[in-house]
């Protein structure tokens, strides 16, 4: 008989009323351990999975806990690494294998950021191809461009890390939640790099809440200045968001979690910030569409 290795890397998913999709994708997370958490669904998405899934390990929270959901799937999680999907999203053969091994090799190393291709057709997603490009650079022995953002459904974590720094925010809650962690893992001392060769695949549901993102990425864009950036770049993204409709209704969804925010507030270290500053500069300067 032959002993199989023991797993590097649990997939969690966090999911609400898309049991639709999930049918889909959790095969395709096979043979990976996986844990689903649930966001008070109310289309039986957890009694379902249960039965047609058995070996995912499903949790129910009750009500929406919106991107900090992920959070209780990593404390579930028994493995060193974890891999983050969507219930549109699952992982290419081999590459959470390929994740591992690149975290095994360095032990500085907190996130691969995978590169997320989008839809049938395979499209590269805008945020790799920034990511790809990072003002950052690549530092010896960093295997790809270090960044300071990534995709959820597209990133593996060092489970310690991820948790060192209390995973995703309740304050952001969902829609641009990456930010944060991404700041905080790299003040912690944490290197995170774009992975090219670690491939992730979205093909979005079609039960989607789009028409209200832009104002949701507004807010967020908004809550994550406030929660570790000088008042001068909060007060610029206020000012950027004010220039348009869905950036107004952001800032005016802002202002019930301003309190929240104000009392998680901490300044991220002067290395950190600079390299923030140095890609809010790259950014401005790519042309519009870019």
């Amino acid at each position: 008989m032959t002993n199989r290795p023991e797993p590097r890397v649990t997939i969690v998913v966090a999911t609400k009323d898309r049991w639709g999709d999930l049918r889909q994708s959790l095969p395709r997370h096979r043979p990976h351990p996986v844990v689903l958490v649930d966001n008070g669904s109310q289309d039986g998405t957890p009694e379902r999975v249960a039965e047609a899934f058995p070996e995912v390990e499903v949790v129910r929270l009750g009500s929406n806990a919106g991107a900090a959901a992920r959070n209780e799937g990593v404390r579930r999680a028994r493995t060193p690494y974890v891999a983050f999907a969507d219930d549109d999203s699952w992982w290419e053969p081999g590459a959470l294998d390929r994740a591992a091994d690149v975290l095994d090799a360095d032990g500085r190393l907190a996130l691969v950021a995978a590169r997320v291709l989008v839809g049938e057709s395979g499209r590269l997603d805008p945020v790799c191809a920034q990511m790809e490009v990072s003002a950052l650079g690549t530092h010896t022995p960093d295997p790809g461009p270090r960044v300071l953002g990534f995709i959820a459904c597209g990133a593996v974590v060092r489970r310690a890390a991820f948790l060192a720094v209390d995973g995703f925010d309740p304050v952001v809650f969902f829609a641009g939640e990456e930010e944060r962690v991404a700041l905080d893992l790299a003040d912690a001392g944490w290197s995170l790099c774009y992975v090219p060769e670690v491939v992730a695949r979205h093909v979005p549901s079609t039960v989607r809440d789009a028409p209200g993102r832009p104002s949701l990425i507004t807010r967020n864009r908004l809550l994550t200045a406030l929660l570790r950036r000088p008042a001068g770049v909060v007060l610029r993204v206020a000012a950027d968001a004010a220039r348009s409709a869905d950036g107004r209704r952001g800032m005016a969804a802002a202002l019930p979690r301003v309190p929240s925010a104000l009392r998680a507030r901490r300044l991220l270290s002067p290395e950190v910030e600079a390299a923030r500053r140095l890609l809010d500069a790259t950014d401005a300067a790519r042309p519009t569409g870019a």
